[in-house]
């Protein structure tokens, strides 16, 4: 039977009375897993530590709506980190800041459109990677960087919390980024959002993504809501700028909800 390595106090309780980001990390090299272990621990993070994904699995069903990041080796024994990571968005929308020593794009691809919100590439500095744990950590325990919790825009409404988009009250399954551009650009109908602007907003400014990702999703979500009835240019493309939210025949019609109203950091964190 697996067992699980942790540097948190035995008492739970004490990480939140102590205010201390939980990290998860997930890792088979023990000694790789030890050395991050010490040192996310040391830049005041508490941090539970996983061989392998079943244990992992354990891990976050038992802490996870206190984990602020869950680092995520891909090549674990048994269960994969991309397996591992399907589970995780099936409930979770905790950061995940993949670790991998393959570094072909197809598999960066993978990852990210799994929901992996970073992905860094064995061997790595260790300064960049804890930069990036604080930039993840940072943006998911930060109220001010996520969007209001609903928005209606005609049929459309996006319930950001539940990560939950429906047209005409009929769900709408959308990837993770694919989410993330939508309710992006919607936050601001007919505010142009160029490229690069949406890949740091959605994928994160540390993560090296060639531009045309998102041309690719933009794609795959126009294509979804038309599917799903939406009429018309929803989304439009505004050549050498970028792309702007258009919105439904009904779109006139429709308002932000009374929750919604107050002024927002247009970037949101996207995790899964």
């Amino acid at each position: 039977m697996h067992s699980l390595h942790t540097h948190i106090a035995e008492d739970d309780s004490l990480v939140v009375k102590q205010g201390k980001p939980l990290v998860l990390l997930v890792e088979d090299d023990p000694t790789l897993r030890s050395t991050l272990g010490f040192n996310l621990t040391r830049e005041g993070y508490s941090v539970i530590s996983a061989e392998d994904g079943l244990v992992a699995l354990a891990a976050i069903e038992e802490h996870g709506s206190d984990l602020s990041l869950i680092i995520l080796d891909v090549m674990l024994p048994g269960m994969n980190g991309l397996q591992v990571l399907r589970r995780v968005r099936q409930s979770l929308n905790t950061p995940v800041l993949m670790l991998s020593a393959r570094g072909e794009e197809n598999d960066r691809i993978d990852g990210l459109e799994l929901g992996a919100d970073d992905y860094v590439v064995k061997p790595f500095a260790l300064r960049e990677l804890l930069a990036r744990v604080r930039t993840h950590v940072r943006r998911h325990n930060n109220p001010e960087l996520r969007l209001p919790s609903v928005l209606v825009r005609g049929s459309l409404r996006i319930e950001t919390d539940q990560r939950l988009v429906t047209v005409s009250d009929r769900e709408l399954e959308l990837r993770p980024k694919e989410f993330g551009l939508l309710a992006t650009i919607a936050l601001e109908p007919g505010r142009v959002f160029s490229r690069e602007e949406l890949l740091g907003t959605v994928w994160g400014h540390d993560v090296v993504v060639d531009a045309r990702t998102v041309d690719v999703h933009i794609s795959w979500l126009r294509n979804k809501l038309a599917n799903a009835g939406m009429q018309g240019e929803v989304i439009r493309t505004v050549y050498g700028s970028g792309y702007r939210f258009v919105g439904s025949a009904d779109e006139s019609e429709s308002q932000r909800l009374p929750s919604t109203t107050h002024e927002v950091d247009s970037r949101i964190s996207v995790s899964g």
